[in-house]
């Protein structure tokens, strides 16, 4: 990404024996001054030019597809359900602490633990193209 500075550094040659891609298209966003200022003094603490700190995060940031993203919202909201289930069971456990069975908390604590288990094997419909 060029800027209008040109504050482009070309990057060490590729030494794979492959000549690198050339960067030739130009990418323009409109900040803040105060946007920029911080986007600039990011680059300079990181030892890079604006452009390779944008491209770096850029190829770190995850898109979502509208599909995608009500999943995860979903997702979230059974972790909450699962997370209150959590809640009820240490507010029993706290207030009935001598007739407490045992059996009874760990059916539940394992119900618990089966929930999440299954949260956590459940993908993303888009998860090719989540990224």
């Amino acid at each position: 990404m060029e800027v209008a500075d040109g504050g482009s550094a070309p990057f060490p040659p590729c030494r794979c024996g492959v000549m690198p891609e050339h960067r030739t298209a130009v990418v323009t966003a409109r900040v803040t001054a105060t946007e920029s200022a911080d986007w600039r003094a990011k680059a300079k603490a990181a030892g890079v030019p604006l452009s390779a700190l944008i491209r770096r995060a850029m190829a770190r940031t995850r898109t979502w597809t509208a599909r995608a993203a009500e999943v995860e919202r979903e997702r979230t909201r059974q972790v909450s359900r699962i997370g209150n289930n959590l809640n009820q069971i240490a507010r029993w456990a706290n207030r009935h602490k001598g007739a407490a069975e045992a059996v009874e908390v760990l059916a539940r604590l394992v119900a618990i633990e089966r929930a999440l288990t299954a949260l956590a094997r459940f993908e993303s419909p888009d998860s090719d193209d989540a990224h």
